[in-house]
C-alpha cells in the first residue's frame, strides 16, 4: 500500500487536515469501543447464552479476526478509492453488526454480528494512519500516531464504567444499541467533514503510460519483497504479542478476573477498567514523545514487552486483590511503547515499502489479538476441567506468548538501528 499517492504533506499543521483527522479518529474510536466490549459485558453473555470460556475467547477474537484479514484489502481500497471513500463504505457493515448484536437470540447471530462489525472497522486505524502520513510532516508521524491512538481511547472510556451502568441499568443489548447509534454519528461526521485533495496521478499527463492500478492480487504480489528482508519475521512475532496482551487483558479478561475472583461488581469492575482505559489513553502520547529515536528503539520496545510478561506472570500466580487491581493500571500506563513499532517499521524499509510494511505489521497486531484471546480461552476452558484456577492459565498464556514474542525479536536478525534503507 502507498502512503505517498497523495499530493506533498504541508509543511506546517493544517486546520484543516487536523479536522479531517478527528473525524477520522471517531471511527477508530468506535474501533476501539467495539473490541474492548468483552470486559463488562463477557459476564452478562455468558449468563444470557451460557458461553464456555472458549466461546467468550471466540466472540470476542472473531472481530479482530475479520479486522485483520481485511488490513490488506482495506489498504488496496484506500490506495484506489482514497480514505474516505473507503470508510464510508465499509463502517455501514459495522452499524449492521452492532444491530445484529443487539437483537441476537443465538450465539451464531452474535459471532455473525463481530464479524461484520470487524469488516465494517477494519479500515478505521488504517485510514488514520495513512492520512498523517500523507498530509504530516514526517517528523510528526510517531507523535501524530501517539495523539491519535490517544484520541480513540475515548472509545475504550466507554467501555468501562460507562457501559457498566448501562448494562445494570438496561442490559448489554442496550451497550450494542447505544455504540450503534454512535457508530451512525461518526459515520455521518466523516461523510460531511472529510475532503481529501486530488491526487498528483490525477494531474499525470494524459500521454504518458497509465500506471498500473493497484489490486488486491498486487498488494499481495507486492508483500513477498517484504518476507525476502531478513528483519521481518521478527518484527511479526513481535506485532502479534504487543499489543494483543492489552486488548486480550482489557477487552475480554479484566471484567471477569476482577468479578470471579475478588466478588467486585460489574460498575465497580468498570471502574477499574476506566482507570486503567485512562492510564492507556495517556500512554502513547507520552511515549510518542519520548521516543528514543532509531538506535535505542527495539531496546525499549523489548524492555517495555519484557516488564509486560513479568506483570501478568505475577497476576497469574497470585490472588491479591490489590496486583490484579493496581498492574492492570499500570500496564495501561506501560502499554502505549506499541507506537514505537510504527516508528520502528517505518525506519526498517525502503520509503517506497512503508505504507506495504504498516498494512503487514498491522494485519500481525490484530490477527495476534485474535490468536490471544482464542488461545487463552481454550486455556481457561482446559484449566477449569482439570481443576486449576482459569484466570491463572490465562494470564500465564499471555505472559508466555508476550515473552516468546519479545525473544524471537531478540534472537532473530532486526533492521540497521542506525539508518533507513534507501532501496527497495
Amino acid at each position: 500500500m502507498n502512503t505517498n499517492a497523495a499530493s506533498p504533506p504541508p509543511p506546517h499543521w493544517s486546520t484543516s487536515a487536523a479536522a479531517m483527522l478527528v473525524a477520522l479518529a471517531s471511527a477508530f474510536a468506535l474501533s476501539q469501543a467495539f473490541r474492548t466490549v468483552g470486559a463488562m459485558m463477557a459476564t452478562p453473555l455468558s449468563g444470557h447464552f451460557g458461553l464456555s470460556p472458549q466461546q467468550l475467547g471466540t466472540w470476542a477474537g472473531t472481530f479482530h479476526l475479520m479486522f485483520g484479514i481485511m488490513q490488506l484489502a482495506m489498504g488496496v481500497s484506500i490506495d484506489m478509492f482514497g480514505v474516505r471513500r473507503t470508510v464510508l463504505t465499509a463502517f455501514p457493515l459495522a452499524i449492521a453488526g452492532a444491530a445484529l448484536c443487539t437483537v441476537a437470540q443465538s450465539f451464531g447471530a452474535l459471532l455473525l454480528g463481530q464479524a461484520l462489525i470487524g469488516v465494517g472497522c477494519a479500515p478505521a486505524f488504517l485510514a488514520c494512519t495513512v492520512f498523517i502520513a500523507r498530509h504530516f510532516d514526517a517528523a510528526r508521524f510517531t507523535a501524530m500516531s501517539g495523539l491519535v491512538m490517544s484520541m480513540a481511547g475515548l472509545g475504550i472510556v466507554f467501555t468501562g464504567t460507562p457501559l457498566a451502568l448501562l448494562i445494570e441499568a438496561a442490559s448489554w443489548r442496550a451497550g450494542y444499541a447505544v455504540l450503534a447509534a454512535f457508530a451512525v454519528l461518526s459515520w455521518l461526521v466523516i461523510f460531511w467533514r472529510v475532503r481529501e485533495p486530488v491526487r498528483a496521478a490525477d494531474h499525470a499527463d494524459p500521454r504518458a503510460a497509465p500506471a498500473e492500478r493497484p489490486t488486491l492480487r498486487k498488494a499481495v504480489r507486492e508483500l513477498l519483497p517484504l518476507f525476502a528482508m531478513p528483519h521481518t519475521l521478527g518484527l511479526l512475532c513481535f506485532a502479534c504479542v504487543s499489543y494483543a496482551a492489552f486488548i486480550t487483558l482489557r477487552g475480554l479478561w479484566l471484567g471477569p478476573v476482577l468479578h470471579e475472583r475478588h466478588g467486585l461488581s460489574l460498575v465497580a469492575s468498570g471502574n477499574v477498567a476506566l482507570v486503567m482505559t485512562l492510564t492507556g489513553m495517556l500512554s502513547p502520547a507520552l511515549f510518542g514523545r519520548m521516543d528514543p529515536g532509531a538506535v535505542r528503539r527495539a531496546r525499549w520496545m523489548m524492555g517495555c514487552a519484557s516488564a509486560g510478561a513479568l506483570m501478568f506472570a505475577a497476576m497469574a500466580l497470585t490472588h491479591s486483590r490489590a496486583i490484579d487491581i493496581g498492574l492492570p493500571v499500570i500496564y495501561g500506563l506501560l502499554s502505549g511503547y506499541s507506537v514505537l513499532q510504527y516508528a520502528y517499521t517505518k525506519n526498517a524499509y525502503p520509503a517506497a515499502m512503508t505504507g506495504r510494511a504498516l498494512a503487514l505489521m498491522n494485519m500481525a497486531m490484530f490477527l495476534g489479538v485474535s490468536l490471544m484471546q482464542w488461545t487463552t480461552g481454550v486455556a481457561a476452558s482446559w484449566a477449569a476441567a482439570h481443576g486449576v484456577e482459569p484466570f491463572r492459565a490465562v494470564f500465564l498464556t499471555v505472559a508466555g506468548m508476550l515473552a516468546a514474542g519479545t525473544v524471537a525479536f531478540l534472537v532473530l536478525p532486526r533492521a540497521s538501528e542506525r539508518s533507513r534503507p534507501v532501496s527497495a
